[in-house]
């Protein structure tokens, strides 16, 4: 009989507290439905908060992501040897307008990295011509790669359309080519280049194939080997063998008033090495051997490993910065919180008073405020949550940049918001529980 007592009261007492519970979640909602505006504009600091911090994270990750991509599309198991001008250029002048400058990366080069540094599996030679690609009397301007059959694997590069040029078609020289999404929309902007002919100069080229479009917003790894500051998309893929035939290796830029002409057997070479965890030593081994080869600097050497290694520590820190900042904002809103919560507990001395003498605790008192500043916090939250997911998605469409919204940058931005509507909103809950209700009461 005792026992069956004390559980009926166990329960009630469960049950009187969930409905006084109840009843001052209701005062802390009427309390804030009555100062609708002010809620409102209130909660806006935690609105533009959540959504900065969202939205900063995503354009922060879009471009770290576009970047990283860019590096592993030159592929972490190969070392890239590019051709540059040396510093101090030597210029052998063949008459008082024109002269020949000498420089970067030969076909020797190639023989000696394959005969003496082991754990090197292919090799990837390339040379840019930069000349006007003509299909009737549509032009671009291009980029001409010469190279061979084996590029688009090493390189990551995928074809659209077609096919890319075979060891046959390499060996006899012959006159095809594959071209880029770009150039083709600028060429044949009405009709399929497959079987079409192009023409460069006085030679005529047969499309075979169409590569994947890549970001026109990135600079192509090519462009960087010829020293070409612009970038580029436009270009076109040939036999190498054809490049040396139709080219030589003297490559002629029209000067005002001179020409310029530069002896450059090899822009570019792609080393592909077997061991992954091998690519640092062989690229330092390489830089030994072409110290020795060559005279002066006439040439770098990019490690993409090294690349992707930095551009991920260099997200990091990206994103604790901007997080950072954007966190800021949360804090100033959590202060406007603070300061509206304490003015409020100065505006309302006699509710207080009136709730304490009919029999309200002070727990009471504090939840109630802890309501209205959560309430306020978490519908701030939610709101830049929404605004914060939407943002990203209007900067894409409108600028085309890459935007990422990842699944916790919500999550987090949201808890936090939560928390600072609890942290900020605990001294004026607990003031306005510590009032004397006497003093209240006699308040005006």
């Amino acid at each position: 009989m005792i026992r069956g007592l004390s559980s009926s009261t166990r329960e009630l007492s469960v049950g009187l507290s969930w409905s006084r519970l109840k009843r001052t979640i209701r005062l802390g909602l009427k309390s804030l439905w009555l100062h609708r505006l002010r809620s409102l504009l209130t909660a806006l600091g935690i609105v533009f908060g959540v959504c900065s911090v969202i939205a900063m994270l995503a354009i922060g990750e879009g471009a770290s992501h576009e970047a990283q991509e860019q590096i592993k599309n030159l592929g972490s198991q190969n070392i890239i040897l590019r051709s540059v001008k040396p510093p101090e250029e030597q210029k052998v002048s063949n008459s008082g307008q024109s002269y020949v400058l000498e420089y970067g990366l030969k076909y020797p080069d190639i023989k000696a990295i394959q005969s003496t540094i082991p754990g090197v599996s292919v090799i990837v030679p390339g040379r840019i011509i930069r000349d006007f690609v003509w299909n009737i009397t549509q032009r671009v301007d291009c980029e001409i790669l010469g190279t061979v059959p084996w590029f688009p694997t090493m390189r990551n590069h995928r074809l659209a359309r077609g096919r890319f040029f075979t060891d046959q078609e390499m060996d006899e020289k012959s006159n095809v080519c594959v071209l880029s999404a770009e150039a083709v929309e600028q060429l044949f902007p009405r009709e399929s280049p497959l079987g079409a002919t192009v023409r460069v100069g006085e030679s005529y080229y047969r499309v075979i194939g169409i590569m994947e479009a890549r970001s026109s917003a990135s600079k192509s790894p090519e462009a960087s080997a010829a020293g070409n500051n612009a970038a580029t998309p436009n270009r076109m893929f040939i036999p190498l063998t054809t490049a040396r035939m139709r080219y030589g290796e003297i490559l002629r830029k029209r000067r005002t008033g001179s020409f310029e002409q530069e002896r450059v057997a090899l822009h570019e070479v792609t080393v592909k090495v077997v061991d992954r965890d091998e690519v640092v030593n062989i690229s330092h081994a390489i830089e030994a051997l072409l110290e020795r080869n060559h005279k002066k600097k006439d040439y770098e050497i990019v490690v993409p490993l090294e690349l992707l290694k930095r551009a991920e520590r260099t997200k990091q820190i990206f994103n604790i910065v901007l997080g950072s900042i954007a966190a800021i904002s949360l804090l100033v809103g959590g202060i406007g919180i603070m300061n509206i919560m304490l003015a409020s507990v100065t505006e309302r001395p006699r509710e207080l008073g009136i709730r304490r003498a009919m029999g309200a605790k002070r727990r009471d008192i504090i939840i109630q405020f802890l309501v209205e500043t959560v309430m306020l916090s978490a519908a701030g939250g939610l709101i830049g949550v929404v605004l914060g997911i939407a943002i990203p998605y209007v900067v894409t469409y409108f600028s085309a940049m890459v935007t990422i919204v990842t699944f916790w940058s919500p999550l987090i931005a949201f808890t936090i918001s939560a928390l600072v509507g609890v942290i900020f909103g605990i001294y004026p809950a607990v003031r306005a529980a510590n009032m004397d209700p006497v003093e209240a009461l006699r308040h005006e």
